[in-house]
C-alpha cells in the first residue's frame, strides 16, 4: 500500500503541496486528477524521490525512502509522461538493466518481457536503439520496463499521449491484471473518460491541496449523475473563486 500522510512539499523553499493525504489500497486503480499546475506531477515527483518532502511522510507498506532507500525503491516501479531511454542502449540492453537494478530471476523476467514484447509488437526490435523507436513504441518500451518488475506499487503519469488505441486498450487490460495480482496503482491523466471507467477511487487536486476523493459514486453524492470531468471542473473552479 501507497500511503501519504500531510505531505508538504515543492520546488527549494517553495510550497507547492499542501497537506496532501491519500493512500492507495493493494488491488486498487486510483486516478490522480488535476487541471495543469495543480500539483500531479509534484505529488508524483516527491512519491518516486525525485524531491524531498518539506513535511509528513510518504511510505510503501511502511517504509519510506529515509528508513529503507533500497526496500522502497525495489517496491515502486514508475512510467514517466516522457519517455527516458538511454541512446547508447539497445532495448535488449534496457530491459538487462531493469533485471539487475531490481535483482530480478532472469529466467522469469525474460519470460515476462517477452510476453510484454509480444503483447506491444516490439518482440522483433531487441536489438533496435532509441534512436529507432517513434515516440509511441518509446513509451512501449517504459511500460513494458515497469510491468516486468515484481513492483508492489506502480506509479504512472499520463500514459495514454502517443499511444495507438491498441496499445491503450493492451495497456488497460495489463493493469487490471496487475490490480488482480495485489498491486496498488496510482495514474495520473487527463482522460477523464478512461479513468472514470477504469479506476476504484480518484484523488482530485487543486492548488497544491485535495479537494476531494472517493470513487466516483462518492463524488457524485452532490452532483448526481455528473460525469467526473463535470465533477472537476466544478471543484476546480470554486476553488479558483473562492
Amino acid at each position: 500500500m501507497l500511503s501519504i500522510q500531510h505531505l508538504v512539499g515543492g520546488y527549494s523553499q517553495l510550497s507547492v503541496l499542501h497537506d496532501v493525504n491519500f493512500e492507495v489500497k493493494s488491488g486498487e486503480l486510483v486516478g490522480l486528477i488535476g487541471l495543469n499546475g495543480a500539483g500531479k506531477s509534484t505529488t508524483i515527483n516527491h512519491i518516486i524521490g525525485m524531491l524531498t518532502p518539506q513535511q509528513g511522510t510518504i511510505e510503501i507498506d511502511g517504509v519510506s525512502l529515509k528508513t529503507d532507500a533500497n526496500a522502497y525503491k525495489q517496491a515502486l516501479a514508475y512510467i514517466p509522461e516522457t519517455p527516458i531511454l538511454y541512446p547508447e542502449l539497445t532495448l535488449r540492453e534496457h530491459l538487462d538493466l531493469v533485471i539487475k537494478a531490481y535483482g530480478l530471476d532472469e529466467q522469469v523476467a525474460w519470460q515476462r518481457a517477452d510476453e510484454l514484447l509480444t503483447t506491444f509488437r516490439l518482440n522483433n526490435k531487441l536489438d533496435w536503439f532509441p534512436v529507432d523507436f517513434s515516440k509511441g513504441m518509446k513509451q512501449k518500451v517504459m511500460i513494458c520496463a515497469a510491468l516486468m518488475t515484481d513492483a508492489k506499487v506502480l506509479v504512472i503519469d499520463e500514459p495514454f499521449y502517443g499511444l495507438d488505441p491498441l496499445a491503450v486498450r493492451d495497456l488497460l487490460v495489463l493493469l487490471e491484471a496487475k490490480k488482480q495480482a495485489g498491486v496498488a496503482i496510482l495514474m495520473s491523466t487527463h482522460v477523464l473518460a478512461t479513468a472514470q471507467q477504469y479506476c476504484d477511487r480518484f484523488v482530485l487536486l487543486a492548488n497544491g491541496r485535495v479537494q476531494a476523493s472517493g470513487t466516483l459514486a462518492e463524488l457524485q453524492a452532490e452532483q448526481p449523475g455528473a460525469s467526473l470531468d463535470e465533477i472537476y471542473l466544478q471543484l476546480a473552479q470554486g476553488d479558483q473563486h473562492a
